[in-house]
């Protein structure tokens, strides 16, 4: 089976190419488009279907994972902010789109939601995530990212 039909359960068996690491609420991962150069999704784990399925402190615990995910990207990446994302419409289990944003966009799809893309982005070749072209920023999220979590775990 390939990885992607099942990213949480390929992340937990070690298979899953994207991870950047386990965090207390789940899997970082690296978005498979990197047009957006850091774009990373937090996969919740245990899998359940929304943010409203977890406890309180399983709710703080996630939200502060997405954000570090952010923090970790914006030390690497250096865009002008970054937009998170929780939606669960096609993929029904709770994870977080965590969307950097750089000037470089152009102004109109800069000031809209990511979504707004053409979906060609979405879908071109070039901008897959393969380790020869992302794994150096990959490995450098990841890096920070662990830096981050040793401050407050």
């Amino acid at each position: 089976m390939d990885w992607k039909n099942d990213r949480i359960g390929s992340a937990l068996k070690g298979d899953n190419p994207t991870v950047l690491l386990r965090m207390r609420s789940g899997f970082a991962v690296i978005g498979d488009p990197q047009f957006l150069p850091g774009y990373c999704v937090l996969l919740a784990y245990p899998k359940v279907n929304s943010i409203n399925d977890l406890d309180v402190i399983k709710r703080k615990e996630f939200l502060l994972d997405m954000t570090l995910i952010g923090d970790a990207i914006t030390e690497v990446c250096h865009p002008i902010r970054i937009n998170y994302d929780i939606l669960g419409n096609l993929d029904t289990f709770l994870h977080a789109h965590i969307f950097p944003r750089y000037q470089w966009e152009e102004e109109e799809l800069r000031k809209n939601p990511v979504w707004k893309y053409p979906k060609e982005n979405w879908m071109k070749e070039e901008h897959q995530f393969t380790e020869k072209k992302h794994g150096k920023m990959k490995k450098a999220i990841a890096k920070k990212l662990e830096e981050l979590m040793s401050t407050i775990y």
